[in-house]
């Protein structure tokens, strides 16, 4: 039987889920969720949540309301791994785990970081001026996320791309240490294709900009707010360029390709701007409308949402509290009272790889270093399209090193 494709998104309870997350991540996540030869990891991701908020009600009320959206939306928890980040112990006990064999270079290079420290010195303040641990070791804890579960692809955003080529890294490096296939080396899903829309200004919906319009507004707050989308000065009976649009973008996000042709046609017959945002409220209430009520529903049952959030975890767990065990002892963290205690670490030292194979991303390909027990390096070489190929250069410098 093949093993089924393990599928990981974590999602930050910092806000309120809004249209452009209900198109851009919900929607096709709940999409993929059904498909039968995919295994399916969605989590709550609290912990992310502490390192750029400290507001613990808006945390709290935050992780009640996109656990909320998206069961309302139509993830089955039955169906799927569906659980809060905080209630997995086994996460934060493997970032530690992988902190031990994370190069500090390597978090030096986080984009996250590297932006916070630029921004201060820009300002002529202290690089670290105002920067938190949680920032510095975020990819860690990420790293941890995707790999307790040997997820296979995490779906992100390009500019996410790191984020997961550093989870790789570091379980490599973890694998090199303690000599074995502990981990499954995780691949980035690249959302080219997921739609992003335009928010109230024009710009990006996003909550950095507060140009957001919540998913399950009620009807009436829903209408006002695309009413208040801004658009140009165009009278009705004037056609109109439906690529210029933030209303169009926003429509053919929900309509269908009738509808959208329709609406096309609507803007070249000269449509008023008042009557395009009325269409492109029924066109979005029509879709939201049945999802709002369950959501309403739920939204005042927290101790349901909590329940499953509970069996989630449960499941969860049971993949992770194994397999970190065995990690444990990799490491060393073992009973005392076995036996191969003083034969293991006599084992380990004869049996330790001494060729360290190392990928690395630079400017827009992969390059790989082959490093020895005093981390001289030995081989090199750049200009890979992707970081399979770089490794698989990397294992062939090292047999022909060894091989010398």
């Amino acid at each position: 039987m093949t093993a089924k494709t393990r599928i990981l998104t974590g999602i930050t309870t910092t806000g309120t889920p809004h249209l452009g997350n209900y198109v851009g991540a919900i929607r096709p996540a709940v999409l993929a969720s059904r498909n039968a030869d995919v295994e399916s990891f969605y989590f709550l991701a609290d912990y992310h949540a502490l390192v750029k908020c400290d507001d613990p009600a808006r945390v709290q009320r935050s992780t009640l309301e996109i656990a909320a959206s998206w069961l309302a939306c139509g993830l089955d928890p039955e169906k799927v791994y569906f659980y809060r980040q905080s209630d997995i112990p086994e996460i934060p006990e493997l970032t530690w785990l992988l902190t031990c064999v994370t190069a500090k270079g390597l978090l030096n290079r986080a984009h996250a970081y590297k932006a916070a420290t630029d921004a201060n010195r820009a300002e002529g303040e202290d690089a670290d001026a105002g920067i938190n641990a949680g920032l510095y070791m975020y990819p860690v804890l990420m790293a941890a996320d995707i790999l307790v579960f040997n997820a296979n692809k995490v779906p992100v955003g390009r500019d996410q791309i790191q984020h997961i080529e550093m989870a790789r890294d570091i379980g490599q490096r973890f694998n090199h240490i303690y000599g074995g296939d502990w981990f499954t080396l995780p691949e980035a899903m690249i959302e080219d294709n997921v739609a992003t829309l335009p928010g109230l200004d024009g710009r990006k919906m996003s909550k950095s900009y507060n140009n957001t319009i919540p998913l399950f507004e009620p009807a009436k707050k829903l209408r006002g707010a695309i009413m208040g989308i801004v658009t140009n000065s165009l009278e009705p009976g004037q056609p109109k360029n439906p690529d210029d649009s933030n209303i169009f973008s926003i429509y053919q996000a929900f309509a269908s390709a009738d509808e959208t042709a329709a609406m096309r046609k609507a803007f070249a017959d000269g449509i008023g701007w008042g009557d395009a945002k009325q269409k492109l409220f029924e066109r979005i209430d029509a879709e939201i409308g049945p999802m709002r009520e369950k959501y309403d529903a739920l939204i005042g049952k927290p101790g349901e949402i909590e329940e499953i959030l509970h069996a989630g975890a449960h499941r969860a767990r049971s993949l992770a509290t194994p397999f970190v065990g065995r990690l444990r002892h990799a490491a060393g963290l073992r009973d005392l009272r076995e036996k191969s205690v003083v034969a293991d670490a006599a084992t380990t030292k004869a049996e330790k790889p001494a060729l360290q194979p190392v990928v690395f991303r630079e400017a827009k390909a992969f390059a790989f270093k082959v490093l020895d027990a005093k981390k001289a390096v030995l081989a090199e070489q750049g200009g890979f399209a992707d970081p399979k190929a770089a490794m698989a250069a990397a294992n062939a410098a090292i047999e022909k090193i060894a091989t010398a």
